[in-house]
């Protein structure tokens, strides 16, 4: 594509021939529509089928922006409150308990000193974990042969808290609670209430929890690091058909599909003229709500093979409702207020209101965080846009 982002198109081949990426679609918009989308590479390094404007990804945890603006629509509405126990709509979360640590084999349990809101799942504080993140948490499941989200049973969210709620911010199934939560008061499942509520609004025809057979013949192949640092096939792969559609991490979508959700939280809550959320609740999503919950310094994998160390940005930080949030300016990057998260298979994405941009570049590839990916294509991505776009763009 040419105009002022042209040299990104070269960002993007290089990526692909020098094997950062086996392929990769990028966007960036403004409030007005989309200024850059750029394809380079193949769905498979084993097929010879191009990476396209309408190939299909696994967004994983970019997910839980979709299921934190249904849980919003939901207090919009008056359905929900943010301080409001989550235990209150699902009472079997309310059963679920402490761990503190272990004797012998045998986890060591206790109730919980105060009740978990649906404002802690929404900003990663209720205490909950993932596996792949905690160690304690992945000592868990390995003793009680629990099985982990990637199996599609409902039944791994039942998992311990590893903190008291509110204590700090710790990654995990929360938004997959929210989805359940979303579900219980809306009387519909989460891929139908979505579809009515966000996919079908912002025309997102190819954002789904289900895909057809059709999408999946457009759906990238998941890829792993090969310790020459080169790129090989992996095996790891999203359950095909899981028992609920998890609203942390299960969803498929098209880049450009994507990128209408972002477009519309950049607009305040509309695009096109249909409205999602007004704009005093997308305000709510880039306010930081962490209350002195401490993000921590480096987020720890104690699963090389999906997720790498992530280490904290040094600047400061928080979390909104649904969002990572940047408190203050980054040199040649996102300017302070932006939000922004990524998905397991190294996808990425950020909403600039101050600069009045947002930009996603999407890919296949474990494990997350890849040191490749980070320094030759990401960083350089949205170094390059801020380098071309100049000053910040009046809202």
């Amino acid at each position: 594509m040419g105009g002022a982002l042209a040299n990104i198109d070269d960002l993007l081949e290089r990526a692909c021939t020098d094997g950062v990426v086996p392929g990769v679609v990028a966007l960036v918009a403004d409030r007005d529509g989309v200024l850059y989308e750029g394809t380079a590479g193949r769905l498979s390094i084993e097929g010879d089928a191009p990476a396209e404007a309408d190939t299909m990804f696994r967004i994983a945890s970019m997910t839980k922006a979709l299921t934190s603006v249904a849980a919003l629509q939901l207090v919009e509405q008056g359905k929900l409150a943010l301080d409001q126990n989550v235990e209150s709509a699902l009472p079997e979360f309310g059963a679920l308990q402490l761990l503190e640590g272990f004797d012998g084999d045998e986890p060591r349990l206790r109730p919980l000193s105060r009740k978990p809101t649906v404002q802690h799942l929404l900003t990663h504080t209720s205490g909950q974990a993932y596996w792949f993140s905690n160690p304690d948490l992945l000592r868990w499941h390995e003793v009680t042969k629990a099985p982990d989200p990637f199996t599609g049973l409902r039944k791994c969210l039942d998992t311990p808290f590893v903190a008291e709620p509110g204590e700090r911010w710790e990654y995990g199934v929360n938004t997959a609670w929210l989805g359940l939560v979303v579900e219980k008061v809306s009387g519909q499942d989460l891929e139908s209430y979505l579809c009515e509520h966000v996919f079908e609004p912002l025309g997102m025809t190819d954002a789904t929890f289900s895909p057809t057979d059709a999408q999946r013949e457009r759906l990238m192949a998941v890829h792993k690091r090969m310790p020459d640092g080169g790129l090989g096939l992996s095996d790891f792969d999203m359950p095909t058909e899981p028992e609920l559609a998890f609203g942390g991490e299960g969803a498929y979508a098209t880049g450009g599909n994507y990128t209408r959700f972002l477009r519309a939280l950049l607009r305040g809550g509309e695009l096109d003229g249909t409205r999602i959320l007004q704009p005093a609740t997308v305000e709510l999503m880039f306010t930081d709500h962490l209350d002195g919950a401490p993000l921590p310094e480096i987020m720890e994998s104690a699963v090389p093979e999906l997720t790498n160390d992530v280490p904290s940005l040094p600047f400061k930080q928080g979390w909104g409702c649904g969002l990572h949030l940047l408190l203050e300016d980054v040199p040649d990057m996102r300017r302070a207020g932006s939000g922004d998260w990524a998905g397991l298979f190294n996808s990425y994405y950020w909403i600039d209101p101050a600069t009045g941009i947002t930009a996603a570049i999407f890919t296949q590839l474990l494990p997350f965080f890849d040191g490749r990916i980070v320094e030759e294509m990401l960083l350089p991505f949205e170094m390059g846009i801020y380098a071309q776009l100049g000053a910040p763009a009046a809202a």
